[in-house]
């Protein structure tokens, strides 16, 4: 599947993981790709290996925790290319802890970069998907339909990302932009090495199960063809879909399956 070149794609969180991934993929399709994170070094060189594989890439860095800086970001992406078509809010972190545990601070910390900054992106983003009937893309996780034992503040809001796709995909009607919501299960990423305050720490260990992990390229495969078809919520890896449907259906072993499994520390 390929597309003209003119058509842009916005990617928050591209410096790492699913994020740079897509990135690729949508470069590959022929869509001229816009990075935005806050490490800016790591976004150049994403940006100079998109080049030299033939396509276009522009660095906007952007904190989605300061609103200030998405919208000029969305700014930065008219001015240069003056469209933008495909907008993906990717951007996003884990706090851990048990309920019991978590601070005020965690859970504004949490809400505020992956929901506040998720519909930020979006309002900003808008106004321009309109004048081309775009595609919005919105990441959100399998832990947003299933009880989430000591990540209770990310489950929270990956639940809350899932309402903002289903409010979204009843007031974008008849405007012809497409709202798309992605739920996960496990992929590779850096998220178990970020703690609460935002310091990564590269000797932590990966709670998640290491034999079920997708490889970010073949999520960055599925989720941007998700998005491309127009798909209003799609979830992914057989694992992912298993641990939803038995919540759906079998609530109390779900909880004990839950409540057996790894915990960040």
């Amino acid at each position: 599947m390929t597309t003209a070149k003119k058509d842009v794609v916005w990617i928050t969180g591209a410096s790492s993981g699913i994020g740079k991934a897509m990135a690729f993929e949508w470069a590959r399709l022929g869509y001229r790709v816009v990075l935005s994170a806050r490490r800016k070094e790591l976004l150049e060189e994403i940006a100079l290996e998109i080049k030299n594989s033939g396509g276009q890439a522009l660095v906007v860095p952007v904190d989605i925790m300061d609103e200030k800086s998405i919208e000029y970001a969305v700014q930065s992406i008219i001015t240069t290319w003056g469209r933008l078509d495909v907008a993906v809010a990717n951007a996003g972190f884990g706090v851990f802890g048990g309920v019991d545990k978590l601070t005020a601070k965690d859970w504004n910390r949490q809400l505020q970069g992956n929901v506040v900054g998720l519909a930020l992106t979006v309002k900003y983003a808008l106004p321009h998907l309109k004048e081309n009937k775009g595609r919005i893309g919105l990441v959100g996780s399998v832990g947003a339909y299933l009880p989430n034992p000591g990540i209770g503040a990310y489950g929270a809001s990956k639940a809350a990302v899932h309402s903002i796709g289903l409010t979204l995909q009843v007031e974008l009607m008849g405007t012809g932009v497409s709202c798309t919501t992605v739920h996960p299960g496990f992929v590779v990423s850096e998220i178990a090495k970020v703690d609460n305050e935002g310091i990564w720490h590269a000797e932590r260990p990966d709670p998640r199960p290491a034999n079920l992990m997708w490889p970010t390229d073949k999520a960055a495969k599925v989720m941007v063809s998700a998005i491309i078809k127009r798909k209003r919520n799609y979830i992914f890896t057989t694992h992912g879909k298993l641990a939803v449907w038995l919540q759906r259906w079998f609530p109390g072993l779900m909880r004990t399956v839950a409540s057996k499994g790894p915990k960040p520390e």
